[in-house]
């Protein structure tokens, strides 16, 4: 993030949404969220469809009013108690999962369009236009019509419009979501380095948990119209507060069990599983502080957190298949009552049907409740 957009951190939020809520077609879609983006900062909105996280980006565009709460941007009233001011005020740029380009206009012409609008004299235009294509790496394509572009470049055109307007927030609803894998990992690639070089803060919406891992300072997991977890990637993926946010981001094993003893100052927790033993395991501080002897409890393990041996210490599972993935090998096993997964770079050499010992990362055992 750039230093400047760091010091204005301490000031106050970019955006900051206080008990907002939905309801459409009789149905709460988004029931009483909170959520601050400071200046600077990318968040994510990560859920699966239905979550309540593309309502809430419209919401804060501007093309809905929230039947609760509130929502300011750099610190001024845009929605909420009577105000609904429109998206045109809002000080936004906007990227979408359709490109939205005018197929008509050249490269420089959907860009310089938003600009001539607002009434921004040629030479400013100019410059501008041309400062957003160096950006975008579009400079050598000012005269091209979208039909002589790629479905990437052609983001980058609709990137580079949101831009060139110098809006305070940037919002994205699944932008990369039309394009191949490869074009995908390159536009991420362009919005990681349009953050860093920028500064500009970011409300971004996806499914896509490794776009939400990669670009994200700070990722809220949605759920049935509520935020889940708000935290740093790092947190969400090895510390995740719930089950949800323990199987939606990323593969995880949960093995079922109960609390068995409890240490409150180092945050740990001894787990007896059904069928695999038990675990001592690191938790959320108020779960630790909450959770009583013999409550339920799940161990959770991520697959590249096993190791597997012939023989050995850990509790025992029968390899079902290996699935080569090019950076690692997949192990599926089979335990009481289900199946679990691992993940290493090289193949255990075992047979179908064999039993196989598996241990975990005593340092990467987890606990949810």
């Amino acid at each position: 993030m750039a230093l400047a957009a760091r010091e204005a951190q301490a000031t106050h939020p970019s955006l900051l949404l206080s008990r907002l809520g939905k309801r459409l077609g009789g149905r709460s879609v988004v029931n009483g969220i909170d959520l601050a983006v400071n200046a600077g900062e990318c968040v994510v909105l990560l859920g699966p469809s239905g979550c309540g996280k593309t309502t809430t980006l419209r919401m804060v565009a501007g093309f809905i009013d929230p039947d609760e709460g509130e929502i300011r941007i750099e610190g001024r009233l845009t929605a909420g108690n009577g105000t609904s001011a429109p998206t045109e005020r809002r000080q936004l740029g906007m990227v979408f999962q359709s490109y939205a380009v005018w197929p008509h206009k050249s490269v420089h012409d959907n860009i310089a369009f938003g600009l001539k609008i607002a009434g921004h004299d040629r030479n400013t235009v100019r410059d501008r236009v041309r400062q957003v294509l160096e950006l975008v790496q579009l400079d050598t394509h000012a005269d091209r019509f979208p039909a002589d572009l790629s479905g990437g470049q052609q983001q980058r055109v609709a990137l580079a419009r949101a831009v060139v307007m110098q809006p305070n927030l940037l919002l994205f609803d699944e932008p990369l979501s039309n394009l191949d894998a490869g074009l995908r990992e390159e536009l991420r690639g362009e919005l990681q380095r349009l953050h860093s070089e920028k500064g500009i803060t970011m409300l971004y919406v996806t499914h896509d948990q490794q776009e939400a891992l990669a670009l994200a300072d700070r990722i809220a997991v949605m759920n049935a119209g509520r935020i889940e977890q708000f935290a740093s990637p790092e947190d969400i993926y090895r510390q995740p507060r719930s089950r949800f946010v323990a199987s939606f981001v990323g593969a995880a094993n949960l093995l079922e069990g109960r609390i068995v003893a409890r240490d409150e100052s180092a945050c740990r927790l001894r787990i007896e599983t059904e069928h695999c033993g038990t675990f001592l395991a690191q938790a959320d501080r108020d779960f630790v502080m909450t959770g009583r002897i013999g409550d339920r409890a799940a161990v959770v393990l991520r697959p590249e957190d096993l190791t597997l041996a012939a023989h050995g210490d850990g509790f025992a599972a029968t390899l079902q298949d290996v699935t080569f993935l090019g950076d690692c090998y997949e192990t599926t096993l089979h335990i009481p009552g289900g199946r679990i997964r691992a993940r290493s770079r090289n193949r255990l050499i075992a047979a179908r049907g064999s039993r196989v010992a598996v241990t975990a990362n005593p340092e990467a055992i987890w606990a949810v409740p």
